[in-house]
């Protein structure tokens, strides 16, 4: 109730405590309040220990992270990757410029390659000076490049060869010779270290001290590249976001509270949730990845709503006159319940995880689950805790702001004015509401996954744009493979073997979308055009000397399976899916022809196609399911069929409007938008139960439902604008990371935010009024007492 002099609450749950909600888990938070100092002294030692559990964390920067699962395609790809590790080891140096081919700038170039070469932690190397001259009879082919370069018109003669031999055209060296890519072998102990960033800075270095002057420059990219410019990003945003959404948390809640110590009650109990959540999973082994790096936010988003509703409900006692142990224990009590359900249902949603497909998905929903349990015990425990500690002077503090409290008044009086709206024409409300509803649904219906690699590594960074240079002029950067394993007992350089290599191949070239084809073959036709030599012993004697990291791209150690590699553009999974099933498609006929050997299309490039749009499916699946779900255990948990279908159309809407606003835009859905989608439904979620639960307490016999929500909506709306301002501001910031996935969770997230707020206040409110009405009319004509409860 509110109490007419002072438009303060007056404790309803005094006169008719209900049932609890949470079956009486709240009163946890009352076991730490009976000794603060012992609380406070425990809560030092495990922050203690969780930072130096934030040590132990690491990041995960493999780009396949995220398609890791134990199905056989994928079982098939790590095998892939370990037999023929090259391409995940590549770091692909992108030299162009008008003036590549002139013949000081060629020596340059040169020069490059050789000092590359010396570098630590560089295996071989391969660029256009690799390649050789046709074979003398009885000797091994000469360097197609001379010690000496020749000069004038025969050095013009030389650069046409240069452009037209079959082993770099396409390849090594665009068509219009203006681009030049040279593959570097790392050794695979140094990409999963520290080392790799030690190796590519010198990489750099000596690109860039070699070129200065050329008129060309030099781009880095290639998996490791890739894999340390995601590990720079991620530890850079988790430690400046982290920072600013801090910051921006602290600060509001200072303007608003005006006193230093209720900002520290609302905004450290989160910020330590945060600390002992991110050091747990340090000392379970947990490393840091897209979803992982998201889970600061996602902590916030439930934790923070939590700690404001606590802090508000204990201010407005204090103001009432209550002392700091009374106030806090009855904030505990009437908000402690509808605290411990938004943490069930949260937790609901990462449970839900553990059915995908994929470990990291299944990894996150472990994590998430843990880091709700920490956060909502480490809420329940310590905003009383900090408020029977840093409260002072409450018999000031009450005089002080019971005259002047412009600023929570000003909400309070905002949310009074929209309740009265809401609350006169519920029934016509709702029908919009519907209506609003079922409209974005539909468009959001027609949401198509996206997924494109450049998304998941920072494109402010060269690896993305040597990628993109690289796709316009050498028909692609990322690899795509051709498994082919040789029946038992079968030879390397037995005919049919050498017949499948060659049939294999040349449907690989044949597909268009598909370029820059590699494999055994083309070693063969080099030799039969170049030397007329098509004989095995020829071919064996060439395969033989060819250095050993050279070899393993194509030919496993124990010369039992070989892989045809071709390189696709960067595009989007739904354009390199068709292209993907058709070159599977098309390799029926040789494994027809040939039925002992095993023939499979792997590769990173295929994995994602094939598995990211089925993978993001299912999580949006799940999400949808996850609506009713949840809506059922919050009807369970009230005890209420009112409260169950009130809360579906306002935790729906932030979700399917973001989606609207993600179909307008063209972006589709991608993994970061449904992690974005489950915040904003799990920030909807909050609201709504800490809305119902204070609707529960305010719904007595002896009021009616428009007095009881507007009620309701006065007490817990200011706390519900402001926890929303606060996480906005603080995801906001996300958007000048480096990490396209990144920026579009936190835009994307703080949209949704604000939707679910205003879900909250204009589809929650008409839509439970309307309902207890037709609830009350409905036991009235039974002939039970009017009043339904929330």
């Amino acid at each position: 109730m509110l109490d007419q002099s002072s438009n303060k609450p007056v404790d309803v749950e005094t006169q008719r405590r209900p049932l609890s909600i949470a079956l009486g888990f709240e009163r946890f938070g009352l076991l730490a309040m009976r000794r603060p100092v012992l609380t406070a002294i425990v809560l030092a030692l495990a922050c203690v220990g969780a930072a130096f559990g934030l040590d132990r964390i690491k990041v995960d920067d493999s780009l396949s992270q995220l398609f890791r699962s134990n199905t056989p395609e994928f079982r098939q790809y790590e095998e892939v990757t370990k037999r023929f590790p090259s391409n995940e080891y590549d770091v692909l140096v992108v030299v162009e410029g008008k003036s590549l081919l002139e013949r000081n700038t060629l020596i340059k170039v040169r020069d490059l390659v050789t000092d590359l070469q010396l570098i630590d932690g560089v295996r071989g190397l391969i660029s256009l000076f690799s390649a050789r001259q046709a074979p003398a009879p009885g000797k091994f082919p000469a360097a197609l490049f001379p010690e000496e370069l020749p000069t004038g018109a025969t050095y013009d003669q030389f650069i046409d060869t240069v452009k037209t031999n079959e082993i770099i055209r396409g390849k090594l060296l665009s068509d219009d010779g203006t681009l030049a890519l040279i593959v570097l072998a790392l050794e695979p102990s140094i990409t999963q270290t520290k080392g790799l960033n030690a190796t590519v800075g010198e990489i750099r270095k000596t690109v860039a001290q070699n070129l200065v002057g050329t008129g060309v420059t030099g781009e880095l990219s290639g998996v490791p590249v890739m894999q340390l410019e995601i590990r720079n990003a991620v530890e850079r945003d988790g430690i400046t976001y982290n920072v600013a959404g801090a910051l921006a948390g602290f600060l509001i809640a200072i303007a608003f509270f005006r006193k230093i110590s209720f900002m520290m009650i609302a905004a450290l109990p989160p910020m330590i949730a945060i600390l002992l959540a991110l050091g747990g999973l340090g000392w379970a082994g947990f490393s840091l990845n897209m979803f992982l790096n998201v889970m600061t936010p996602l902590i916030m988003v439930i934790s923070f709503s939590d700690s404001m509703q606590l802090t508000f409900a204990a201010r407005d006692r204090l103001i009432a006159g209550q002392d700091k142990v009374t106030a806090f224990r009855q904030a505990v009590l009437v908000v402690g319940p509808a605290c411990v359900l938004t943490h069930g249902t949260a937790g609901i949603s990462f449970l839900a995880l553990q059915f995908s497909d994929s470990a990291l998905i299944r990894s996150f929903g472990e994590a998430g689950l843990f880091a709700t349990v920490v956060a909502l015990l480490a809420v329940l425990s310590l905003v009383p805790v900090f408020g029977v500690l840093l409260v002072r002077k409450e018999e000031a503090f009450a005089a002080k702001f019971k005259a002047a409290d412009a600023g929570v008044n000003a909400l309070r009086k905002f949310c009074a004015w929209i309740a009265v709206r809401m609350v006169a024409r519920p029934a016509l409300w709702s029908l919009i509401a519907v209506l609003v509803v079922g409209g974005l649904a539909g468009v959001y219906a027609n949401l198509q996954p996206r997924y494109r690699l450049a998304d998941q590594v920072p494109d402010k960074r060269q690896a993305v744009a040597a990628s993109d240079r690289l796709d316009k002029k050498l028909e692609g950067a990322n690899p795509i493979d051709v498994l082919i394993e040789f029946p038992k007992g079968a030879s390397l350089y037995a005919p049919e073997t050498l017949q499948t290599i060659a049939e294999v191949h040349a449907v690989v070239e044949q597909q268009a979308g598909v370029g820059n084809v590699w494999s055994l073959e083309t070693l063969r036709r080099w030799l039969a055009e170049k030397a007329g030599k098509t004989d095995v012993a020829t071919l064996k004697q060439y395969v033989d000397v060819i250095p050993e990291h050279l070899a393993r791209r194509f030919i496993s150690a124990e010369q039992d399976a070989v892989v045809v590699s071709g390189r696709v553009p960067d595009l989007d999974s739904s354009e390199i899916l068709p292209v993907v099933e058709k070159l599977d498609k098309q390799m029926d006929a040789v494994r027809a022809r040939h039925p002992g050997y095993l023939i499979a299309v792997t590769g990173l490039s295929a994995i994602a196609a094939r598995n990211s749009a089925s993978m993001i499916e299912k999580l949006n699946r799940g999400l949808t399911i996850e609506f009713l779900l949840v809506a059922m255990f919050i009807g369970l948990a009230f005890r209420s069929f009112v409260v169950m279908f009130s809360s579906i159309l306002p935790g729906i809407f932030p979700v399917v409007l973001s989606g609207t606003i993600l179909w307008a835009l063209g972006e589709g859905l991608q993994f970061a938008s449904v992690v974005a989608l489950t915040v904003s439904f799990g920030l909807g979620l909050s609201a709504n139960i800490h809305f119902l639960n204070r609707l529960r307490l305010e719904n007595t016999p002896d009021t009616t439902a428009a007095a009881a929500v507007e009620r309701a909506t006065v007490l817990v709306g200011p706390a519900l604008i402001l926890t929303t301002v606060v996480l906005a501001c603080g995801l906001v910031v996300t958007v000048f990371s480096d990490l396209p996935s990144l920026r579009l969770f936190g835009w994307l997230s703080s949209f949704a935010m604000v939707a679910a707020l205003a879900a909250d206040l204009f589809i929650l409110r008409p839509t439970a009024m309307y309902l207890l009405t037709l609830a009350d009319r409905i036991k009235t004509w039974r002939g039970q007492p009017g009043s339904a409860g929330a």
